[in-house]
């Protein structure tokens, strides 16, 4: 039986890593190793792979590629997992009353936690369901991930319900007159979709006209999106995995392509960290997101 290999796209996809990056380690580190197929492409073994998922998590984390490329796999998987030994212990301890809903992605149990959810949502009403209980869990999912406790699918499963959940309570809410229009998405490699679902649930029931657009849009489509649609704002969703110090480049240069009525605002756990702009607004919490549309409408009266 042959063992499993991946072509370099693959591998791109999987680990998050590019493919110049890859052939630049592998000149550089001597690491990965591929073989080659019949073609002469590069053919990477699934153990590599995960090896090299473990090093892009560690990169994120702050750690240095060289030093993690030299690192035994052994040293680098006790780096990655700091599991306890009970799943049940690991997902409740210290997690408050969002335990419950951790422990059922973990236990894969997805009818018991969009169940609990919905309960959640018809107890708190959307607004508090939002900031109470999506935004918290979330953030205490993408620890949960960089720590090991939880796996790559499951992070990708409680995105995924938690999406579809999100926007059923969108399209339940009332139509009518709206304003002002907000275009929502982000910009290439930013992935990372909640941010933008729970703002625009939040401008939703604050009477705001928004338009999705869904992530990874290239710049100048946003520019042609914006005119196209007359948007008054456009925001985006930045998360903690996205390179910081791109983002005040990425700001600039989409400010040039946008209509000069058009307001720009960059949110989200990515901009936490980096110096003011003024090619943007910068809104760190979903607070500060009804603040920021509520002075808006003070300036446009």
């Amino acid at each position: 039986m042959n063992a499993v290999t991946f072509n370099i796209a693959a591998v791109e996809r999987d680990t998050g890593l590019s493919k110049d990056v890859l052939r630049m380690w592998e000149r550089r580190y001597g690491f990965p190793v591929p073989s080659r197929d019949n073609n002469g492409e590069r053919c990477y073994p699934a153990e590599q792979v995960d090896r090299l998922r473990q090093i892009k998590r560690l990169m994120d984390l702050g750690h240095r590629p060289g030093k993690l490329i030299a690192t035994p796999p052994e040293e680098l998987g006790a780096l990655t997992s700091r599991r306890t030994k009970s799943v049940a212990v690991d997902v409740s301890a210290d997690d408050g009353d969002l335990g419950e809903l951790l422990a059922l992605i973990k236990q894969h149990d997805t009818a018991a936690y969009q169940q609990a959810m919905q309960q959640r949502l018809a107890r708190q009403g959307l607004q508090r369901f939002v900031q109470d209980t999506v935004a918290p869990l979330t953030r205490q999912v993408g620890e949960k991930w960089e720590d090991g406790s939880f796996e790559v699918f499951e992070e990708h499963l409680y995105t995924e319900l938690t999406k579809r959940l999100l926007r059923q309570a969108i399209a339940t809410l009332p139509g009518g007159p709206r304003g002002p229009r907000v275009l929502l998405t982000s910009v290439p490699d930013e992935q990372h979709v909640l941010g933008l679902l729970m703002v625009e649930a939040l401008f939703a029931l604050e009477g705001a006209e928004c338009i999705p657009l869904g992530t990874q849009m290239p710049l100048l489509e946003i520019g042609r999106a914006a005119e196209a649609h007359q948007a008054d704002i456009v925001a985006l969703s930045f998360s903690q995995a996205f390179p910081q110090r791109q983002i005040p480049g990425l700001l600039q240069q989409l400010r040039l392509v946008l209509p000069e009525k058009t307001v720009l605002w960059a949110g989200g756990g990515g901009v936490a960290r980096i110096s003011r702009t003024g090619d943007a607004e910068l809104i760190t919490t979903l607070d500060d997101a009804l603040e920021a549309l509520a002075t808006w409408r003070l300036q446009h009266t």
